[in-house]
């Protein structure tokens, strides 16, 4: 991964197990997530089911990052030292998630499949479908009706602003304003025949 960067990372439950069984699983995911992201991302947009979850991230500027991890260590350049952060950091969300929900639930073993999935966000168009793309996704697999009815999700958070978290105001500004956010979602939710071309394009 690079530096000011943005990605699209995903990943799900090994075989047919969920990932999250009740509300509690959610919110502690989530605070596990801003824990071990917050020193080298910014996220702009998220949803999470039951199996599988969706996150719209861009990686901090180079600056940010030296100010974050400012010793290299045993890495020869900086470079290499982000490779590194950046593997480990969500290697550390996963591993602490996973140990909690095997405690709670009193099972063993990994709990994701491994090398969870990146991609990079590397056009305007990407950018814009890839949002609303995690904003439908519990809608395309039959978890709610309503992208409104889905509290896992970001869409409603980017409208209020209440998760410090989301980078909402980016997000909103790449749409010019709230109401063109929520018309973008409403047109493409009319057009959504098209989602099967959208998650081969971008997944």
């Amino acid at each position: 991964m690079q530096s000011d960067t943005i990605y699209h990372i995903y990943n799900r439950a090994n075989g047919s197990e969920n990932l999250f069984r009740n509300d509690e699983n959610y919110r502690y995911f989530l605070q596990q997530w801003v824990k071990y992201t917050e020193s080298i991302a910014e996220t702009y947009a998220y949803c999470l089911m039951s199996n599988h979850f969706h996150f719209l991230i861009r990686t901090l500027g180079e600056d940010q990052l030296k100010k974050n991890y400012s010793t290299l260590g045993k890495f020869q350049s900086f470079q290499e030292l982000m490779e590194f952060r950046f593997s480990k950091q969500f290697a550390n969300l996963f591993s602490s998630y996973t140990q909690a929900y095997n405690k709670m639930y009193n099972r063993r073993g990994s709990l994701f499949t491994p090398n969870f999935k990146k991609k990079e966000v590397d056009t305007d168009e990407y950018l814009t479908n890839i949002i609303f793309y995690i904003h439908h996704n519990p809608v395309h697999h039959g978890f709610t009706n309503d992208i409104e009815d889905w509290p896992f999700c970001s869409y409603l958070k980017i409208l209020s602003g209440k998760d410090a978290f989301l980078n909402t105001k980016e997000i909103i500004d790449w749409f010019g304003s709230k109401n063109a956010f929520i018309q973008f979602h409403e047109e493409s939710f009319e057009n959504v025949k098209n989602i099967e071309k959208m998650e081969s394009k971008y997944t």
